[in-house]
């Protein structure tokens, strides 16, 4: 890693972070009157008040606040297979025996609850346009799999996928859609299936979700939300999320239930956190848009969007550098090492030396059929089955017939990384690490 001599940088202090919670005053009073007229549990006005804001905002009819974003999705997946396959017996999942076709570059949370509830994960490789789902592989997948009913869609980084095309596959094949919103609360798309209206990400499939984590754009320390219009589908919902307790005068159990309410406690904090969301992704906006223009003329490029069809929330800005600029780079399981280039870098390099300054980055996240509790999984690329397609004795193994990269993600992986996007980063900081990136392909 080369710094100019002209910098005489040193380790920020304090530490500059990917995404860390940006809180407000108005989160302390709210947990402050959990704890004054003693609501800690799982029932009080804070959960009550935060459903009602978040299904506003969103623009659905009902939000029901859970533990995690996770539990929205295990919940959700649970909806789905008992909507499509009938009530299991018990000690066996509602989507026991059926393959699901998965978002492949996301975080593992999109595709456990499918095994949670005994489902098989098929991924569904990415595409450069947006990096979510390929509509053209999931296509692909139902010729191969037409059996399949469920789809499990995550917008990433906060950037809608191609939700119309998408929409009229699963259509086409009569599959119900699981969105997984989590990191693209706020978020906005227009197009076929909208009226050409911009409408909120966490609307667009049979059950939706989105998480409160730690380092998410609105934050409760922890908990999630799953959102729907389905009054049955809420209350259901709400049942299994408390034990799937009946209307007994004692604990009366008819169906296997879960501890995933959100407690009145974190409601008060994500409560005191939505009125700032607007400002939150104004400020992220601005953080990618300096790093987009403080990178020109490096041979990198800035995640991409379609500014036609969506507005990001811009949670995490990220970095992918172009092929003929990548030093060479070999990850194993659990280890990394690169050998530096002159004039080149690569993402090791990148964010070792941003470790080096105290600034946090991250690889992109490793797609789920490279991972590998699901490498003996299916996974499909826009031309069919991506398993085993780089025979070095066949000319071209691994690239498409389009000379493209046939496996989108692992190269998206492989050249890209994400950049430090806490918004109470100053822009003095930003500068500092746009000439520490620079610094590594000099």
């Amino acid at each position: 890693m080369f710094i100019s001599e002209n910098h005489n940088f040193k380790p920020f202090s304090p530490k500059v972070w990917l995404s860390s919670p940006t809180m407000h005053p108005e989160s302390r009073i709210y947990m402050d009157e959990a704890f004054d007229t003693n609501w800690m549990s799982t029932v009080g006005t804070n959960i009550n008040e935060t459903e009602k804001l978040v299904a506003e905002k969103v623009g659905c009819s009902y939000a029901v606040a859970l533990s995690a974003g996770t539990a929205a999705l295990h919940l959700a997946m649970k909806l789905a297979g008992e909507k499509l396959y009938g009530h299991p017996e018990t000690g066996k999942g509602s989507l026991f025996g059926h393959k699901v076709f998965c978002s492949d570059m996301t975080f593992d949370a999109t595709v456990n609850p499918v095994v949670y509830e005994g489902g098989v994960p098929v991924f569904i490789d990415t595409e450069y346009d947006t990096w979510n789902m390929d509509p053209k592989a999931l296509e692909k997948a139902f010729e191969i799999y037409p059996e399949v009913r469920l789809i499990v869609v995550a917008h990433l980084y906060g950037t809608p996928g191609k939700i119309d095309e998408i929409k009229d596959v699963a259509d086409k094949y009569g599959a119900l859609i699981v969105e997984d919103a989590a990191e693209s609360f706020g978020a906005k798309y227009r197009g076929k299936c909208t009226n050409n209206q911009w409408i909120e990400t966490g609307t667009f499939g049979s059950y939706n979700c989105i998480s409160f984590n730690g380092n998410k754009i609105i934050t409760g320390s922890s908990g999630g939300m799953f959102l729907t219009d389905s009054k049955e589908d809420a209350d259901k919902v709400r049942k299994w999320s408390t034990q799937s307790r009946e209307n007994a005068p004692w604990y009366q159990h008819e169906e296997i239930g879960y501890n995933y309410r959100m407690s009145n406690v974190i409601a008060g904090v994500v409560r005191g956190q939505l009125p700032y969301l607007e400002e939150h992704i104004a400020q992220k906006k601005a953080i990618y848009e300096r790093y987009k223009e403080g990178f020109q003329g490096l041979p990198v490029s800035m995640n991409p969007f379609d500014s036609a069809s969506s507005i990001p929330n811009f949670w995490l800005s990220c970095l992918l550098i172009e092929p003929e600029a990548m030093c060479r780079q070999m990850r194993g399981d659990c280890e990394t090492l690169y050998q530096p280039e002159h004039g080149k870098s690569c993402p090791t390099e990148i964010l070792e030396t941003l470790t080096k300054y105290n600034a946090e980055g991250r690889p992109i996240w490793k797609p789920m059929h490279m991972q590998p509790l699901y490498r003996m999984n299916g996974f499909i690329t826009r031309e069919g089955s991506g398993r085993a397609k780089t025979n070095a004795y066949i000319a071209g193994g691994g690239i498409g017939k389009d000379g493209n990269p046939l496996d989108v993600g692992m190269d998206i992986f492989h050249r890209g990384l994400c950049l430090p996007s806490d918004n109470k980063m100053t822009e003095e900081q930003q500068e500092q690490i746009i000439e520490i990136v620079r610094g590594c392909f000099e």
